[in-house]
């Protein structure tokens, strides 16, 4: 078995895989800097409500979109349309009060999202209706009737 030494990183590395190795000081500042902090700034330090999942479904007379929300009000929801774009938003600003100068404990919580959705012009805009119930609001986006689809059928050859 060879003992090649490399060099990696300002230090050396062995190829003997039974040979026990220590990291070296370059080493565990490349890791740490590399791996552990860059994971600490990359994450995501808002705290508020992720972006919640969408399922899309398609019907022979219409398009359903289901937002999983739980916790949320109807009144909490701003649903638009502009230039065929479905918007989806929501802010939420809660704050416990209370009227204690030295909080041993005190929460507060922010939360907001947006989905946006460009429709197919085969949407009757005037006819979309949402509901929402048990964390979910569906998005009813009804097809114009030329849109919609027809059932198959034989033709005959004359």
């Amino acid at each position: 078995m060879s003992n090649l030494e490399v060099t990696k990183n300002g230090s050396v590395a062995r190829n003997n895989p039974n040979a026990i190795t220590f990291p070296t000081w370059s080493n565990w500042i490349d890791e740490f800097f590399n791996k552990d902090l860059s994971s600490v700034f990359t994450s995501n330090f808002n705290t508020g409500m992720t972006l919640p999942k969408v399922n899309i479904r398609e019907t022979k007379d219409s398009y359903f979109v289901d937002m999983a929300v739980p916790g949320m009000r109807k009144e909490d929801f701003h649903i638009d349309l502009d230039n065929q774009m479905l918007s989806i938003s929501t802010e939420t600003n809660e704050e416990n009060q209370g009227n204690e100068e030295n909080h041993i404990r005190r929460e507060f919580g922010y939360a907001s999202f947006k989905r946006s959705f460009s429709l197919p012009e085969t949407i009757e805009e005037d006819k979309i209706k949402a509901q929402y119930s048990e964390g979910i609001l569906s998005i009813h986006l009804p097809k114009k009737e030329e849109a919609k689809q027809k059932p198959a059928r034989t033709i005959k050859i004359s």
